[in-house]
């Protein structure tokens, strides 16, 4: 997010960007409550020092978000929490920003846990020898990775390649709203001594399954890597 005084002068590009971000966290986080009307136009283009079409743009994205509605002679008021864009990756980034991590780190493991071994089940009947061969190549990248930086991206490409591996264009398009938060996540459980040792045989074992076209196999191997998962960052944060 950006550091920028909202109360100093910037250049208009990023001014409609900086009230996105600062409004954006401010109703994420419930420092303006749900169904609580946002302060008058004529406040807030005060406050950030921009005009009324570019304050107006603004609300537009926030309301395209489902963080808000706008309503002639009532203003613009914050939505209930159940009606946001949660896959929204600017409301993801707001809710990451803004919730406890041990929070957090439930609630995306308990999603992972629904999904991954759904995801690994479905792929070892479905994937095709290059869908294979996707999920092969961030393996050996995850094992080539010299470091925890190196480690992550391919981390993330493997359980992406799985996804795809489904051929299910909605779960596809799932798990890659869900990069941000699982990058998160990775950063955080990378920290344990010894990553790949620990990591790579897990990872290793749901490649090895869905090679072997076993959907049980695939998923008891994705349950395992995620009880993995859980046990390093709850050792990480002791």
């Amino acid at each position: 997010m950006s550091n920028a005084d909202y109360k100093n002068p910037v250049p208009s590009k990023s001014q409609h960007a900086l009230i996105v971000q600062q409004l954006g966290l401010k109703i994420v986080s419930g420092e303006i409550p749900e169904n609580e009307k946002l302060p008058s136009e004529a406040e807030l283009c005060k406050e950030f020092q921009v005009s009324r079409p570019v304050f107006r743009e603004a609300i537009r994205v926030l309301n395209a978000k489902g963080l808000t509605y706008s309503r002639p002679k009532i203003g613009t008021v914050v939505r209930p929490k159940d009606e946001w864009y949660l896959l929204d990756p600017d409301v993801l980034f707001w809710l990451i920003q803004s919730t406890p991590e041990n929070e957090f780190f439930k609630t995306l493991s308990t999603v992972r846990r629904v999904l991954e071994p759904e995801l690994a089940y479905i792929a070892a009947s479905t994937a095709t020898e290059e869908d294979i061969a996707q999920i092969k190549k961030a393996y050996e990248g995850m094992e080539k990775a010299a470091s925890v930086e190196d480690f992550i991206q391919p981390d993330i490409d493997f359980h992406l390649s799985i996804a795809r591996a489904t051929h299910n264009d909605l779960l596809a398009y799932m798990s890659k709203m869900l990069v941000l938060p699982l990058q998160q996540s990775i950063q955080v459980t990378s920290l344990r001594p010894n990553l790949q040792g620990h990591s790579l045989p897990r990872h290793k074992a749901i490649l090895t399954a869905i090679e072997n076209k076993d959907p049980l196999s695939a998923r008891h191997a994705s349950l395992v890597q995620l009880d993995d998962t859980k046990m390093a960052y709850n050792l990480i944060k002791k």
